[in-house]
């Protein structure tokens, strides 16, 4: 309140304040200190068109299929009089980790001109009432699985980050039981699945403390008046803190720009920073089974890499995939899921024909920028466009053979 009148004082036409440069310069403190500082609602997804053929065509998010924790959303492309395309189907699976699905704007973006795309909406534990029940790993890969029936046959799966290790495991599910809906492809993007292969910090300080200091030390209860009051979860800013602890520089420079900005009264600058920190800082709770399962299955245990993975008490083996192309993605200067963790993914999967891997690191980006930015949409994209352009011929033409004997 104090802050929010101090910044009105020193912003307003009718203070003499605002004119001098002492007034300029605490007005954008307040701005600063209330970007920092503000709780952001959940964004939206802002994708009101697509370009087809040179044509814009405008696109509706609708929910198509409803979980308790979760939505699938499918991003419904009005063709108009140019009747139905046959593009592939994309099952993008966002990951469950702090921020909401709309981090993922600018993948679903750059898909959306080519290809049918549906995304896992996840949501807020925070607003789940104790009476819905628990969530965990188990619960997300049996969520995952739904979708891609859902979805239906010949679905490309894209799991970013923290979904690779459910999506690989959901995919060895159907895989064993022989799913006439299993995935034509899955991509693996920036995902944990040996993190024992260069070990970053977020891997190194999970693999250092036992289970029970992270249930002790970060899971909390939800307060009233939320909805999931009681329910013991991960807040999301607690895991907002330490990704931006750990590229904390970075994170004082941006606010250091955006004070002098605000200064010099750049809009356009400032309008980038705030758009992409209301983004950033968008986050949501998880539930502390899920989280907990996740640190000992994935980042202790590494269950699913040394083959003791197991759902529901059924182990999981990846040499059950054999007819799923895999595509894994890596980016160079990743410090989240560090070089080789996903590629990982390829020795498990022993069993798919060679001409089905595909792995690619892209030079000069991040962890965020595997799945968004200029070289996500330039560089990245096309190839997991090509790779699924690839594994639809290569299916088609063993249907074919198979038709003719």
């Amino acid at each position: 309140m104090q802050s929010d009148a101090l910044h009105y004082l020193c912003r307003s036409a009718f203070s003499p304040v605002a004119y001098t440069p002492v007034g300029k310069a605490v007005a954008a403190a307040c701005e600063v200190f209330e970007n920092v500082t503000r709780r952001y609602r959940k964004p939206e997804w802002d994708l009101d068109e697509t370009v087809i053929g040179g044509k814009r065509v405008p696109v509706s998010p609708e929910v198509v299929y409803g979980k308790l924790f979760g939505n699938l959303l499918h991003f419904r492309r009005d063709l108009g009089g140019s009747g139905r395309r046959r593009d592939p189907k994309v099952l993008i699976v966002a990951p469950l980790s702090g921020h909401y699905a709309t981090l993922l704007r600018g993948t679903v973006k750059a898909m959306l001109a080519e290809h049918e795309v549906f995304v896992t909406d996840w949501r807020d534990a925070r607003l789940m009432p104790l009476a819905y029940g628990r969530f965990d790993l188990d619960d997300f890969i049996d969520y995952v699985v739904e979708f891609i029936r859902f979805v239906g046959p010949d679905t490309h799966v894209v799991a970013v980050c923290q979904p690779s290790v459910p999506v690989l495991a959901a995919t060895a599910l159907m895989a064993a039981a022989r799913d006439p809906l299993r995935p034509a492809s899955i991509t693996l993007m920036g995902g944990p699945i040996d993190t024992r292969r260069n070990p970053t910090a977020v891997n190194e300080l999970a693999a250092s403390r036992p289970l029970a200091w992270f249930d002790h030390s970060v899971i909390t209860r939800v307060p009233f008046p939320h909805p999931g009051a009681l329910r013991r979860v991960y807040p999301g800013f607690l895991q907002l803190t330490g990704f931006m602890t750990m590229n904390l520089e970075r994170h004082l420079d941006a606010h250091a720009d955006l004070f002098r900005h605000l200064i010099a009264g750049d809009c356009d600058s400032v309008e980038q920073h705030q758009r992409f920190y209301r983004e950033y800082r968008s986050v949501m709770d998880l539930t502390a089974e899920f989280y907990l399962q996740t640190i000992k299955t994935v980042f202790q245990d590494h269950a699913l890499p040394d083959r003791t993975l197991r759902h529901r008490g059924a182990l999981l083996d990846c040499r059950a995939i054999r007819d799923t192309a895999l595509m894994t993605i890596e980016g160079e200067h990743d410090d989240i899921c560090g070089l080789g963790q996903t590629e990982a993914a390829h020795d498990l999967c022993s069993r798919i024909p060679a001409a089905d891997h595909h792995h690619y690191v892209q030079p000069g980006v991040g962890h965020y920028g595997v799945f968004n930015g200029r070289r996500w949409r330039e560089e990245i994209q096309p190839r997991l466009r090509d790779m699924i352009r690839s594994t639809e011929s290569r299916r088609r033409g063993r249907r074919k053979r198979g038709a003719g004997r």
